[in-house]
């Protein structure tokens, strides 16, 4: 009860300054943003740092940090938008035609760009009013995927990083090695000569996020000999243009950027499980309709990219 009290004192519009006041960190362009005054929005942030006892925003210089808190928060705050958001969206009847429902998913670049387009022109045929809403994946999604989970409508990952979480399998794709279409070190065929001993770049490479295919690589012996790391897969073949880099990808994304001319795609010279791209949501949404219809769309829209079929 005391804890429901403080909530019923508190202006949910604070939540919106909060928000906008953590990811500016500038009370000037934060006041901008939300069409306030800068009085306004300074008597907003001192609310809040009083409900906090921090200060959240620390002068440095000319700039503000976020405090140790305020990090921490920048990560919930903009969830708990979301949530109040579907709160108050939310319908006895879901009627994708008229319906003005944001649904926001999580997923890398490589799901953003296979899935996205037909996605959201389906979304445009049938459910005008109704916007996606695709977001990158955070560092510590994985490490508590339910409290994740509740802020948002889903996450497209694949099979291995989550568990005993409602899901479905959307497609599967293989991974490809990428050269350069000029590196004359690799012939038509890639070895594991070439694969031990090659520069690579990589993406999500490190204790908690990596490829599966490059663990499985690990496993039999070859540690890649890595020169760059980046955390996107479009942005992959600027490191290995005009380099002799190899690069791991997966083969519908792969094909499509070999398209340009610069790419070769070469099959992998060990035995890769292939990659099951997998929708996962919390079990709040399980039964909601509205979420029904958007798992509905996905494994409609993915079908065609399965590459099991």
């Amino acid at each position: 009860m005391e804890a429901a009290v403080k909530l019923s004192n508190l202006d949910l519009n604070l939540l919106v300054s909060l928000d906008v006041l953590l990811e500016e960190r500038s009370v000037t362009r934060a006041a901008a943003r939300l069409g306030l005054s800068q009085p306004a929005l300074s008597a907003a942030l001192a609310r809040l740092r009083r409900h906090f006892d921090d200060p959240l925003l620390i002068r440095s210089g000319n700039t503000s940090e976020l405090s140790p808190l305020a990090q921490t928060l920048r990560l919930r705050t903009s969830h708990a938008l979301n949530e109040v958001e579907r709160v108050f969206a939310s319908e006895a009847v879901f009627d994708p035609a008229t319906s003005r429902r944001t649904f926001t998913v999580q997923a890398s670049d490589y799901a953003m760009a296979v899935i996205g387009p037909r996605v959201t022109q389906v979304l445009a045929d049938r459910a005008p009013g109704v916007k996606m809403r695709f977001e990158s994946h955070s560092n510590p999604l994985t490490d508590n995927p339910a409290d994740w989970l509740r802020g948002v409508d889903g996450m497209i990952l694949p099979r291995g990083f989550v568990f005993n979480l409602p899901s479905i399998d959307l497609f599967t794709d293989e991974w490809v090695c990428v050269a350069d279409q000029d590196n004359d070190a690799v012939g038509d065929v890639l070895t594991m000569a070439d694969v031990a001993e090659m520069p690579w770049v990589l993406t999500y490479h490190g204790p908690t996020r990596f490829l599966s295919a490059v663990r499985q690589l690990e496993q039999l012996g070859i540690e890649p000999r890595v020169q760059v790391v980046v955390e996107s897969f479009l942005v992959l073949p600027f490191y290995i243009v005009g380099s002799r880099r190899l690069g791991l990808v997966q083969r519908h994304l792969a094909e499509a950027l070999a398209a340009t001319g610069r790419l070769r795609v070469l099959a992998c010279p060990w035995d890769v499980v292939p990659v099951v791209e997998t929708l996962w949501w919390h079990p709040l949404h399980t039964r909601s309709p509205d979420h029904a219809w958007l798992r509905s769309v996905l494994t409609e829209t993915t079908r065609h990219l399965d590459r099991r079929a």
